[in-house]
């Protein structure tokens, strides 16, 4: 009597990715009660699913953390003692306080280019360039060049004018003190100083980010493939809410997760679980509609390779053949034939078939589970 072949079920114990993008799978057939395969009488499948065509993703979920882009610490320009500062959550934008040393404030100016000096008649530099620019845009400038380098009189007049603005000496001259750079508007995460400290040049007085949403999870270094600058994806935020958004960064290795919480057990190298991670940041398509609170865990849907216009089946339509390799059963006018198929891509519960005697819209066998 002919071996018949065994349904695979649901039991595929792992798929592995192996070069050419295709898949090998390690199977454990199962059958049904007292060793008979579970299938009705006559040989056709209690159930049947059909043969599609069309695009196959091989994405895979992850778990990630929302925050905001850009953190980094903001230290202090001069000696003094802190006498207020941004609460924590608050968002800073051009011209606002991020905090104050001896009662004088500190703002908020927008540029790439660090504090690093007082600024006064005479000077040159991209700090400078970045000076007109927000005298410009806060409506003190009207008449300057905001790409002529030079710190000219009429950037003195302008610098007075914010200083009355903000009545505050009308010395014409930005002290070192005076204002931070940052590449736009600031939300502060944390403060690292407190109201009455004295941090010092140079120590930190806040923690600040950017405002727009990311999330930020880490990737098995072997699976970083499915991790592209540029693909898209789609995060579950927390309560059910969907988002989209794309890969920003596919960073360096990051250190593996330590599941024993820290180097505790003795120093010979166990952690032989542990793998390689990278870390990789994800942008929203709209971020001003993410409004989960900080540090809320969320989960990534990576789309992975995708085929176009590949057949597919459910994967637990395969049948591992007697006499090695995999097939479908197909069933038409009340009869089921085997058929033998090379597997594809796997994705979504489904895996791409080849084989000449299939085509789109027949029906498989499936298993009643």
């Amino acid at each position: 009597m002919r071996k018949r072949a065994k349904w695979l079920l649901g039991s595929l114990a792992a798929v592995l990715a192996v070069s050419g993008g295709g898949y090998a799978v390690i199977a454990q057939p199962q059958r049904g009660a007292g060793g008979q395969e579970q299938r009705e009488a006559g040989g056709l499948p209690p159930a049947t699913a059909p043969v599609q065509r069309g695009d196959l993703s091989s994405g895979l979920q992850v778990e990630g953390t929302l925050g905001y882009a850009q953190e980094r610490k903001l230290n202090a320009g001069g000696p003094g003692v802190l006498t207020w500062i941004a609460a924590e959550g608050s968002a800073v934008e051009r011209d606002g306080k991020l905090y104050e040393v001896n009662g004088r404030a500190v703002r908020l100016m927008y540029g790439s280019t660090p504090m690093y000096r007082p600024l006064k008649s005479g000077d040159k530099g991209e700090d400078v360039k970045q000076l007109k620019r927000n005298l410009q845009a806060l409506g003190y400038g009207t008449g300057l060049d905001p790409e002529d380098g030079v710190f000219t009189a009429g950037t003195a007049t302008a610098v007075k004018r914010w200083q009355k603005a903000h009545k505050t000496a009308e010395t014409g001259e930005v002290g070192k003190e005076d204002i931070a750079f940052a590449s736009g508007p600031q939300r502060v995460r944390k403060g690292d100083s407190a109201v009455g400290d004295e941090p010092g040049p140079g120590k930190p007085v806040l923690t600040v980010t950017g405002t727009e949403r990311i999330v930020r999870f880490q990737i098995d270094a072997a699976k970083a493939g499915a991790a592209k600058a540029g693909d898209p994806v789609t995060v579950r935020l927390p309560g059910g809410a969907g988002a989209t958004g794309r890969i920003d960064s596919v960073g360096g290795t990051a250190a593996p997760n330590d599941k024993n919480g820290g180097a505790g057990g003795g120093g010979g190298g166990g952690g032989g679980d542990q793998k390689a991670k990278v870390e990789v940041s994800v942008t929203f398509d709209k971020p001003a509609e993410v409004n989960a609170p900080d540090q809320s865990p969320v989960t990534v849907g990576l789309t992975g390779e995708t085929r176009k216009g590949v057949l597919s089946v459910p994967v637990n339509a395969l049948l591992a053949l007697a006499g090695g390799g995999f097939g479908v059963q197909v069933v038409e006018d009340g009869r089921a034939r085997e058929v033998r198929v090379e597997l594809g891509m796997f994705g979504n519960g489904r895996v791409e078939v080849t084989g000449g005697a299939l085509e789109e819209g027949m029906q498989v066998g499936i298993p009643k589970l």
